[in-house]
């Protein structure tokens, strides 16, 4: 059975440096991108690095839980099962902006939008010999702080704490979801991929901030540099089995208190069911 790898945000940076490889590696990837033109064009370029015709774009917006669940629908139809989930995209913005559902698009697109996804391909998941689901957080985690009373930042935002609450919450979804996930073949980690000269921080509407990413270029470490950890997650011998864990260098690396925290992990997993309506 070939193996299906599916890849959020594969369009650039880490996400398609993540598709080049595991194309590499004899899987068939999945292209999860919002924008049909730019997906073409990095489309072309995977399938042209990693000499491989085993590839598929596909579009879908993570910012719209509409949009996810018509691209799980057609996901579905065309494979039978997924092997590898990399949940990659990732947005940064500088002013409070809101999802087309009205949430923060940092928490909205981050967490949510993955959340969304990956409950409603778990069965496909659990279909694959032995799945991994790679959810890219980052050391930013360690100063995000949930609040349930305002999510959304509708009072004091600020793009540092709402970035790193929407990656806190990628860390408590992963905890919460291995425990779910507990006697099936199905494993789930997080990953710190470093600093990594990416597209994120760049308005998706406007492209504003890109010449701030290539200021900052030669201080980061590559896209491909950055995806090594998630693809070590993906596919090594090393960590099958292993879960609920999180990962930098691809070394297991200890989490904030409050990332380690079970109660917060469960009230976020039951507000997240109730905001994306599973």
């Amino acid at each position: 059975m070939k193996k299906i790898a599916l890849v959020t945000g594969a369009n650039s940076g880490m996400g398609l440096a993540t598709t080049v490889e595991l194309a590499r590696q004899g899987m068939h990837v999945v292209m999860l991108c919002r924008n049909t033109r730019r997906g073409k064009v990095a489309w072309i370029s995977a399938k042209e690095q990693s000499r491989s015709q085993e590839i598929t774009l596909m579009q879908g917006d993570l910012g719209s839980l509409e949009s996810i669940r018509e691209f799980a629908e057609a996901f579905k139809e065309k494979f039978d099962h997924l092997d590898v989930l990399v949940n990659n995209a990732g947005v940064v913005s500088l002013k409070r902006e809101l999802t087309e559902d009205g949430f923060e698009s940092q928490l909205g697109i981050n967490h949510l939008g993955h959340f969304l996804l990956t409950n409603l391909l778990l069965e496909h998941l659990k279909k694959a010999e032995a799945a991994r689901i790679v959810i890219v957080s980052s050391g930013a985690h360690k100063w995000g702080k949930m609040d349930f009373d305002d999510p959304h930042f509708e009072k004091g935002y600020n793009v540092a704490k709402g970035y790193g609450r929407s990656k806190l919450a990628n860390i408590l979804f992963t905890k919460a979801l291995a425990k779910r996930l507990e006697g099936t073949n199905v494993t789930v980690n997080a990953v710190h991929p470093g600093a990594v000269a990416t597209n994120l921080g760049v308005d998706r509407k406007t492209e504003f901030g890109r010449t701030v990413t290539r200021v900052l270029k030669p201080f980061f470490q590559t896209a491909e540099e950055g995806a090594k950890t998630a693809l070590y997650l993906a596919v090594s011998d090393e960590v099958a089995g292993k879960t609920g864990r999180y990962y930098y260098k691809m070394k297991e690396m200890d989490v904030s208190e409050e990332a380690n925290n079970e109660w917060l992990a469960e009230e976020l997993w039951g507000w997240s069911e109730e905001r994306v309506g599973l």
